[in-house]
């Protein structure tokens, strides 16, 4: 089988991506391939300088792209909601959108909303942001919501009793949970679509272990091993950003994905590798949960998407 990589990349001409935190590590990455591929590319960055640098990088490594910008920090509603404003008013279609920023809190942090911080970085604000900008991708064909989750996903359960860690905060817990829920919102999410009868597809994506500046808040023994010094030593456990980011323009562009499918590295314990199509675990398939966490996202959000929900079958 060959291998996917930048190289296998459709031409992505005539398409419009936004992708969140594209201006560093690996939404860089996935943002520089498709403009090199032809996509026009929008930056959904919180920080505004670090992603007018970003554009000006992917533009000489893809001269011509064009590359715009937009302010958003997910862990604000009211930058969501503002964010989402923009992108509608600026481009009447989207073909990719790609929620990718995410994030993890070594200590308890509340929102200006009253979420737990990880919880709305990773699922809440990516729930509201793709349900408010929705209708820009459902009639384009072959149009694609990419959530890019996590290996840890597999320790994760959604606490429903505690969704928000009143009661004790503990940071893996939570952002395994968080990746959990990129999983059930993708699989709702699909079911929703495909109900609809809509052009729009929802996939899912993760980089294995790649070094990034995600590891800038862990441990001290997790910085030591992400560091691009040691990669001689720990090439089977951590990758680059590079590869790790061909998950996510694989399930945004490879022509054979279906709604649903889920990619990343190889083999069992897909920690590095180019990406295959990989299985999730089962919690990530279980439509109760994903139903109920839908309503309850909702609910927390206040956004409601412009396709219903799924009509139990009869017996």
């Amino acid at each position: 089988m060959n291998r996917w990589t930048e190289g296998s990349v459709p031409g992505q001409q005539g398409r419009t991506v936004v992708i969140t935190g594209g201006n560093t590590g690996l939404g860089f990455e996935a943002a520089r391939v498709l403009a090199q591929a032809g996509a026009a590319i929008v930056l959904a960055c919180r920080d505004p300088a670090r992603g007018a640098a970003a554009a000006a990088r992917i533009r000489v490594t893809a001269p011509g792209a064009r590359v715009d910008l937009v302010h958003l920090d997910l862990a604000s509603l009211a930058s969501v909601r503002e964010a989402a404003d923009q992108l509608r008013a600026s481009y009447p279609v989207i073909d990719l959108l790609i929620n990718n920023a995410g994030g993890v809190n070594p200590r308890y942090q509340r929102t200006e909303d009253g979420f737990e911080r990880t919880l709305a970085t990773n699922h809440l604000g990516p729930f509201a942001l793709t349900g408010l900008v929705l209708d820009r991708l459902l009639p384009v064909p072959g149009s694609r919501v990419v959530t890019v989750s996590s290996i840890g996903h597999r320790r994760g359960v959604i606490n429903f009793d505690d969704l928000q860690a009143e009661q004790g905060y503990r940071f893996q817990p939570a952002y395994f949970q968080s990746k959990l829920a990129n999983l059930l919102f993708t699989c709702e999410l699909q079911a929703r679509l495909a109900a609809a009868g809509a052009a729009t597809i929802a996939v899912a994506a993760h980089p294995g272990n790649a070094r990034t500046e995600f590891g800038r808040d862990m441990s001290r023994a997790a910085r030591i091993a992400m560091s691009p010094r040691l990669s001689a030593l720990t090439w089977w456990l951590m990758q680059s950003p590079r590869v790790g980011a061909l998950a996510t323009v694989r399930a945004a562009t490879d022509p054979d994905t279906r709604g649903g499918d889920y990619y990343g590295p190889p083999g069992r314990a897909q920690f590095t590798g180019y990406p295959v199509r990989v299985e999730s675990s089962a919690r990530s398939h279980d439509t109760a949960v994903a139903r109920r966490l839908w309503q309850e996202s909702e609910r927390l959000t206040g956004v409601t998407y412009p396709i219903g929900a799924v009509q139990p079958s009869g017996g």
